[in-house]
């Protein structure tokens, strides 16, 4: 897992993604959604959404895999998994999609500690999935979905919504308009 996490850095940073946010603010946390902060610190709203996306991989890899593989490979695969989501996620291309069909106008890409904080998200949900039973993994995720559809009007099933499908009425009330 290590190893998947510092290619991925390493890749990032090759990208010319910054380290840390570029205002040099030390706050390891910053929960406004639509300012210049989001995913350029440690922790965000969206770090939530990738904690869900560890549930899921977890879900997924235990109906494809089973016990067949042992957790701790499912685990790394979750890892290069969600590795490659955030090269991809920081990729020019997606980053254009989210400006364009998201509430994410500002976006211009997560920072290095953002995206490692990301996939170490992704785990800690993989984790509470292998640790917690599936009706509770999947009560966590409808939980944390409509919280974050009441806190910043956005949650990983309306992210990959928005992406896949923009809805204008959708981005609309996310906005607040």
């Amino acid at each position: 897992m290590v190893a998947v996490v510092a290619v991925a850095t390493v890749v990032l940073l090759s990208m010319g993604r910054h380290l840390w946010c570029t205002c040099g603010s030390p706050v390891p946390w910053a929960w406004n959604v639509w300012s210049q902060h989001n995913s350029q610190h440690v922790i965000d709203p969206y770090a939530f959404t990738h904690m869900l996306h560890g549930v899921a991989f977890y879900a997924i890899l235990w109906l494809v895999a089973g016990n067949r593989v042992p957790v701790i490979w499912r685990g790394t695969m979750a890892a290069a998994l969600e590795s490659a989501w955030e090269i991809l996620e920081n990729s020019p291309i997606i980053i254009e999609r989210y400006r364009a069909a998201t509430i994410s106008l500002d976006y211009f890409g997560d920072s290095v500690i953002n995206s490692i904080a990301d996939v170490g998200a992704c785990l800690f949900g993989f984790w509470i999935a292998f640790k917690l039973p599936w009706k509770v993994s999947v009560a966590l995720f409808v939980v944390t979905e409509a919280v974050l559809l009441l806190w910043v009007r956005d949650s990983l099933l309306m992210n990959i919504l928005q992406l896949v499908y923009p809805i204008e009425a959708v981005k609309n009330w996310q906005m607040g308009n």
